[in-house]
């Protein structure tokens, strides 16, 4: 698949926004050689025991915690896959110091490697992952072909109503002119956009980070057309980050922020 202009701007701004985490690689370390992993509670009770996973995947690894902590629950091997060679580099410092059975790939999602086909027993991604993805469809069929006969998908994902939300409002309200069904790609205006901005010399440009809103129903779809079968479904009243920090916690729990997606391979 040809890479486009908006990816290619991606992958640029990822690698200036992984500056973000260098200094918090030995504390990852060290919190990973304690036995303490970095998964949501939702993520470890829908996931459960990982031993008899012998490879997993992780899409968008990102700088390696999450994929590292799927060794944590049992996985014999793991193997991220990202598209910046700064956040893969992150994540091989902290492979290297615990001795992991990790393997990282530099590649965009939709070009992994085809010497990973059917090596998967567990593809894993989420996390603010798939707004980066531009063809969902393209993204469905790299999962099936990368997993095993019987292998699963599981995705943690960002519910797609954040999309719709005011950031800074003190109670959920309608962000102005946006829907829940907006299609077009979005430049980035957040994370990583502000570290962009940050770490780019004063004579440069920032790089533009472009996401895609997808929605819940247009996820599943895609997963469903690639042939894989939706076995779980759940949506969760937490957030993985401090999204809105003016809304108190009880109205957060009163609406969905994450999902779980888990689909298996026939």
């Amino acid at each position: 698949m040809v890479r486009t202009d908006r990816i290619a701007s991606n992958e640029a701004a990822w690698d200036r926004a992984a500056q973000t985490y260098a200094d918090e690689v030995e504390r990852d370390i060290a919190a990973l050689q304690a036995g303490q992993a970095s998964l949501m509670p939702e993520e470890v009770r829908l996931l459960g025991d990982l031993s008899d996973v012998e490879q997993a995947i992780h899409l968008q690894c990102s700088h390696g915690l999450d994929a590292l902590s799927l060794l944590q629950l049992g996985a014999q091997r793991v193997v991220g896959v990202d598209i910046s060679r700064e956040m893969l580099a992150q994540a091989q410092r902290k492979a290297a110091a615990l001795g992991a059975n990790a393997e990282w790939v530099h590649s965009a999602v939709l070009t992994a490697p085809e010497a990973l086909n059917g090596t998967a027993d567990l593809v894993y991604t989420g996390k603010g992952a798939l707004p980066w993805m531009n063809n969902l469809e393209a993204w469905a069929e790299v999962v099936a072909r990368l997993l095993k006969p019987s292998g699963r998908l599981f995705v943690y994902e960002g519910h797609p109503l954040t999309w719709v939300w005011n950031e800074d409002a003190p109670t959920h309200r309608l962000r102005e002119g946006r829907s829940y069904f907006d299609a077009d790609a979005q430049a980035n205006t957040g994370f990583p956009a502000a570290a962009v901005e940050r770490y780019t010399p004063e004579d440069e440009a920032p790089p533009a980070a472009w996401e895609w809103p997808w929605t819940l129903g247009q996820v599943v779809t895609a997963v469903a057309h690639a042939g894989l079968r939706v076995e779980h479904l759940e949506e969760h009243p937490v957030h993985f980050w401090d999204h809105f920090p003016g809304i108190p916690a009880a109205d957060m729990q009163r609406l969905p922020h994450t999902y779980t997606l888990i689909a298996r391979k026939a």
